[in-house]
């Protein structure tokens, strides 16, 4: 690919020439010294010469009868004005790249390190960092730097939470059929969920482990916390999954269970036994639309970067996966003004305990 180059004094020169004295158009002018003709035209604009003895472009050579004010004349292009003009802007200050500070730059490679998002990175320098103005930074500003071409050697999109290529958009695709009976799709899920301003709301999903293993960890998030919870369960079966659904909300007061939203995987395909024993409907999302369950896949995607994908969940034990729900639980997040989900949690559940008195309710699941 062809870089880029300034004009040089030469090429004004001659620019100078073929437009004054051959008179010749921008598409000739480009042609002949093999320049763009958007580069030309904007060369032609800049360099304006405006006749005055009013201003530095004065010329003493010029008659006298015309220096007693500005000249009538039309302006045209010189090469010596052009060529001034382009050595004044070189030498103007330019505001600095963002990423060049290298106080700024250190500090978000060890938060990137670390796991944090570019989310969780831009409002934190402003609290480390309070009398720094140059410690700051967008997370759409980190986002660009790190897929930027200078930071391809660098790889570091492995520390982002998907770690993609490249940055892409959510998109949907039809669906190929009902498997699950009685799915109710979310489009008759009320409203007001949508808005998270309600507590008890809730995701669900399945993380898979790798084969020969067969077992999986069912995955749910409410949504307006972005608490996680979650169980290993010995496979991906619809019994299996009801049972570890069971288990996670049956603990939970009836007040702060309303309903969840699944995808449209077969393992919730007895979702009705949950459904009737804990009086929780089940939503469904639309097909191959995850990002309507947004708060979910970003907490498996944090699974993730405890247990990558192709990793084997034979030697993972209940207490092994507490700790990474904890720590996940017990992280800060942008989304809740720098508050953990478990902050969150246990206010939001205690605003819902002191608005009524009902109990613990729930039917045991049977087999």
């Amino acid at each position: 690919m062809k870089a880029y180059s300034h004009l040089s004094a030469e090429e004004r020169i001659r620019i100078d020439e073929l437009r004054n004295r051959d008179g010749l158009g921008v598409r000739q002018i480009a042609l002949r010294i093999g320049r763009d003709k958007a580069t030309v035209s904007r060369e032609l604009k800049r360099g304006l010469w405006f006749a005055s003895n009013e201003n530095d472009s004065y010329r003493p050579y010029r008659p006298r009868k015309l220096k007693t004010g500005a000249w009538t004349c039309r302006p045209f292009y010189s090469a010596m004005t052009a060529q001034r003009k382009a050595e004044t802007r070189a030498r103007r200050s330019r505001k600095p790249m963002r990423m060049a500070y290298d106080p700024l730059l250190t500090w978000v490679m060890d938060a990137l390190r670390k796991g944090w998002t570019p989310e969780r990175i831009e409002g934190r320098p402003a609290v480390e960092f309070p009398d720094d103005p140059r410690m700051r930074v967008s997370h759409e500003c980190l986002y660009q730097w790190i897929y930027a071409k200078p930071q391809r050697i660098l790889d570091l999109r492995q520390y982002l939470p998907r770690g993609k290529r490249r940055r892409t958009r959510a998109k949907g695709r039809r669906s190929k059929g009902p498997r699950i009976p009685m799915r109710v799709p979310i489009a008759q899920r009320p409203k007001r969920v949508d808005s998270r301003h309600e507590f008890g709301h809730f995701e669900s999903d399945t993380v898979i482990g790798t084969a020969p293993s067969k077992r999986c960890i069912d995955t749910q998030v409410e949504r307006r916390s972005r608490r996680l919870f979650a169980r290993l369960i010995p496979d991906k079966s619809a019994p299996a999954t009801a049972r570890a659904e069971y288990d996670i909300y049956k603990d939970i007061p009836a007040p702060a269970r309303i309903d969840r939203t699944w995808d449209n995987g077969t393992e919730s395909s007895c979702h009705l036994l949950v459904d009737e024993a804990l009086g929780m409907p089940a939503y469904y999302a639309d097909p191959y639309s995850s990002y309507q369950r947004g708060t979910n896949e970003n907490r498996n995607g944090r699974i993730r970067r405890y247990l990558p994908k192709k990793t084997s969940f034979d030697g993972l034990t209940d207490e092994d996966l507490q700790a990474i729900v904890d720590e996940i639980n017990d992280t800060p997040m942008k989304v809740l003004d720098r508050e953990t989900p478990n902050e969150v949690w246990y206010r939001e559940l205690g605003k819902v305990l002191s608005k009524t008195s009902h109990p613990k309710t729930g039917v045991a699941l049977t087999n």
